[in-house]
């Protein structure tokens, strides 16, 4: 319930509590039938601000759970754990089955995945280390084709290479010479 419904219908209810206070045995038809429109009023505002279904137990903790006639509480679920706890009491705990097999994931286990698929990295040197450019590829023709463009580009790196990765890494090609660079200007002067 938000705070424009609470407000009418506190507003609606406190009007049908004036309209209580003012009953007599001489109260006319017509302010009856005021009264009568007033509580249809209250009532509908109350269906609006209602959201939930009615409770069907008396159960804090399963409000809208099954019900059974025979429990205090009309909680099937509550109940059902009573009854387990009393047969435990004279019966003594239930026997533990063997541990069975780990219900199937849908993700699989790791024995069950796929290996890598094969993919070629194209990386380029950036002066300390060899760093990813480009989107991996699935073909090694591509990946070649994607780098001999960077080369012809406006600012092509030092070095170039391609890694085909499938359990492991394997440098394929370098072009280029990666030389260790400075990042300090001057040399650390």
């Amino acid at each position: 319930m938000n705070h424009a419904q609470r407000t009418a219908l506190g507003r609606a209810l406190r009007v049908l509590g004036e309209h209580g206070e003012a009953l007599s045995a001489d109260t006319p038809d017509a302010r009856l039938h005021e009264v009568k429109d007033d509580l249809r009023r209250a009532l509908d505002l109350l269906e609006e601000s209602v959201t939930t279904a009615a409770p069907s137990t008396r159960c804090a903790e399963h409000p809208t759970g099954p019900v059974d006639e025979s429990a205090p509480d009309l909680c099937l679920l509550c109940e059902t754990r009573r009854r387990a706890a009393r047969r435990a009491e004279f019966n003594g705990p239930a026997p533990h089955a063997p541990p069975a097999d780990p219900a199937p994931s849908r993700y699989g286990v790791r024995g069950d995945r796929p290996q890598p698929q094969q993919r070629w990295l194209p990386e380029l040197w950036n002066g300390q280390v060899w760093q990813l450019c480009g989107t991996p590829r699935r073909d090694r023709r591509e990946a070649e084709l994607y780098i001999a463009a960077q080369r012809r580009g406006p600012r092509p790196a030092m070095a170039y290479r391609i890694v085909h990765e499938f359990t492991d890494y394997e440098v394929l090609r370098v072009w280029g010479t990666p030389v260790r660079v400075d990042i300090e200007p001057m040399g650390n002067l």
